[in-house]
């Protein structure tokens, strides 16, 4: 899979341990040294927009002016792309963005990551995965950072070079992302934007913008801005609101809202039209996204919102 001359571009399949799975790639070794990042997109299959941008972006670089090695991973979840289901691998309803480290005797999702954490982790440096919002998941651009004090810094010195306005502070430990950074110590970045099964130009166009900026900020790839980029708001700490019960949910709120503590960001009703629950805010925060559709079982996810009492000032913490 790596072993192309310098200054080359090859376009080919990468075969994880599963049958008859083959996802698209497109592998860029530079002409001079240089770091090498891995950029994945589709690893949830319904999260259009990060596909086309990464084929667009693949095609456009001139190897000749590559310093290192890129690797795209156009769609990951190719099988669920072509099912099209929301999120998950068909084969065995694996998320893999919540499986890693996988094994190599497990379920398809299961051997997918363990081939990413074997194969694809060891060789970079530094790693982009490309989100957006799910089926029923209305969001507002964001971008999620690890915690891990090893790569901190570093990742997000390269959020704070996108074209993102949000940027989330992270522990999570079980994705892609999130398992090579705070887990294996690899810088890396989810980036999210879009939502609901769509796939808009101006969000294909702005992926693409920031796969350049990135590849810019790690002095990969010389690119221009098309726009000055965005001021930022750094969130430490994130509430993730889950349903306590099944039933119809009903959200009073929308993405990129300020709302305030205690005021009612939804509530659950049951078929006859009674009221079960409410769900309020804990503190003041904004809203990155929050679960649009009307039947939620217990556990599911509401409403994500950034507490802005945890809001930083600075880049980073010194």
């Amino acid at each position: 899979m790596w072993q192309i001359e310098s200054g080359q571009r090859k376009e080919f399949k990468i075969i994880p341990h599963v049958n008859n799975y083959e996802m698209p790639a497109t592998l860029i070794c530079g002409k001079y040294p240089g770091k090498t990042v891995v950029i994945t997109a589709g690893l949830h299959s319904g999260e259009y927009p990060g596909i086309p941008a990464t084929m667009r972006v693949a095609k456009k670089i001139d190897p000749q002016k590559v310093r290192g090695q890129i690797l795209f991973i156009h769609c990951v979840n190719i099988s669920g792309f072509w099912a099209k289901t929301s999120a998950v691998l068909p084969e065995d309803h694996g998320n893999l963005n919540s499986i890693y480290p996988g094994s190599p005797i497990g379920s398809e999702s299961m051997r997918i990551a363990d081939y990413f954490v074997q194969n694809i982790f060891p060789k970079a440096d530094f790693i982009l995965d490309l989100h957006s919002g799910g089926a029923r998941e209305p969001l507002t651009p964001c971008l999620f950072y690890p915690q891990s004090p090893k790569v901190k810094q570093a990742s997000l010195e390269a959020a704070l070079a996108l074209n993102i306005p949000y940027l989330i502070e992270s522990s999570a430990t079980q994705g892609e992302y999130s398992y090579a950074a705070n887990v294996l110590g690899i810088p890396a970045l989810l980036l999210e934007r879009g939502h609901t099964n769509q796939c808009l130009k101006e969000w294909i166009d702005d992926d693409e913008n920031d796969i350049f900026l990135f590849l810019n900020h790690l002095h990969i790839y010389d690119y221009t801005p098309l726009q000055e980029i965005c001021e930022k708001m750094i969130f430490s700490k994130t509430i993730y609101l889950t349903s306590d019960m099944k039933g119809l949910w009903y959200a009073e709120i929308h993405e990129n809202e300020i709302v305030k503590k205690g005021q009612r960001l939804g509530y659950i009703e049951d078929f006859h039209g009674h009221q079960r629950q409410e769900y309020f805010a804990k503190e003041d925060g904004l809203v990155f996204y929050y679960t649009s559709g009307l039947p939620v079982k217990k556990g599911s996810a509401l409403v994500a919102y950034g507490l802005l009492s945890s809001k930083k000032e600075s880049p980073y913490e010194k």
